[in-house]
């Protein structure tokens, strides 16, 4: 928002901001963070279900708190609505999402091609991401594809991009305008290695990251001392993963089975001894947040709340971080319950109507 004007399009709140120099998206979430401002990314948990409304329901309790949502690509290699969908319901609506691509499922023609129709959507940002394996899903049994990985598909975007050209060589018409992004994990081993790693996806074409989730502070300042060393908080905008704990069973668990994550041992007694854990759990990241934030490179958050989607306002709020700016917020339209209505009297009413009278009508 800038002299208290929404970042919207006036003639309509699905197409896309006018350019700006600098920029390689026409989206919300490159301006907040280009104008120096600590953005708020969040995750959307896709339904299981082919109801828009089930994905309208879970982006609304969203509004005026992050700058972009994820829409998640078969995370953990188990199937959802895809992200290609969600990010298709979301930009007709003037939500901004940040499209995920896995490479496990589709090869290099596939994804090519999403990637130019979810900028066709109005899609502005997409997270390049090689995927869990299959082995980590509900269907272990499907098969592995991973023709790409993160970087070669950083790469592809890169070149579709900035060439206008598909990796055939052959041109495009009118190239995607994308900001690209890349996940991090600072906290798996080798962890010397992770602050170059960053770096070889930011040559790749990463302009934005995003941590999986941090637990250990200490630990993570140590990572972005080296990545300052490097350079690297100059050429890309880090956003450090967050989200509250259930309970302790619930970290233990996540600890045990879900790898990449590293949960102190500290973390865990600190909610043992907690007589509301959920609710100590919510605080230990409004207090993860307050200490991250003040990390030099740190550009913003990423709150991942899977099930606990309804905490990340009470987060977000009590965190501070926004610093009394609101980041966009779909406002009701004036034709929006008549649309829903013309709806329920389509899908629900007893139309007696024929197909012939209909046309006689018409005319």
């Amino acid at each position: 928002m800038i002299g208290g004007q929404r970042d919207e399009n006036p003639a309509g709140i699905h197409l896309p901001l006018d350019p700006l120099p600098g920029h390689t998206s026409r989206g919300r979430l490159e301006r907040v963070l280009r104008r120096g401002e600590f953005a708020v990314t969040t995750e959307l948990n896709p339904p299981d279900s082919a109801d828009p409304e089930d994905v309208y329901n879970r982006a609304k309790i969203f509004d005026g708190w992050v700058d972009a949502i994820n829409a998640v690509d078969a995370s953990g290699a188990n199937c959802h609505m895809s992200s290609v969908g969600i990010c298709a319901l979301l930009t007709r609506m003037g939500y901004a999402p940040i499209m995920q691509i896995a490479c496990r499922d589709k090869n290099r023609i596939a994804i090519q091609g999403d990637v130019l129709g979810g900028a066709a959507m109005g899609v502005a940002n997409m997270l390049c991401l090689t995927g869990d394996g299959v082995q980590a899903g509900d269907q272990p049994g499907a098969k592995p594809v991973f023709d790409l990985d993160c970087m070669s598909l950083l790469e592809t975007c890169r070149i579709m991009r900035d060439n206008g050209k598909f990796l055939s060589g052959r041109k495009l018409t009118t190239p995607p305008q994308l900001f690209l992004g890349a996940a991090i994990n600072p906290f798996a081993p080798p962890i010397d290695f992770r602050p170059h790693r960053l770096g070889k996806k930011i040559a790749a074409g990463a302009q934005f990251v995003q941590s999986q989730y941090c637990f250990d502070v200490p630990m993570f300042r140590t990572y972005m001392q080296k990545v300052r060393d490097l350079g690297y908080t100059e050429q890309c905008f880090i956003l450090v993963g967050v989200g509250p704990l259930a309970s302790a069973k619930t970290a233990k668990w996540i600890r045990s089975n879900v790898p990449g994550i590293h949960i102190p041992d500290s973390v865990i007694k600190r909610l043992e001894g907690a007589q509301d854990q959920k609710k100590e759990g919510k605080q230990l990241c409004i207090d993860i947040i307050n200490e991250v934030k003040e990390i030099s490179g740190v550009s913003g958050v990423h709150v991942m709340a899977y099930r606990q989607e309804e905490y990340v306002a009470e987060i977000v709020d009590e965190s501070g971080v926004l610093k009394g700016r609101q980041p966009w917020k779909r406002e009701i339209r004036h034709d929006d319950q008549m649309v829903a209505d013309r709806l329920e009297h389509i899908l629900h009413d007893d139309i007696t109507e024929t197909q012939v009278d209909m046309v006689k009508t018409a005319h």
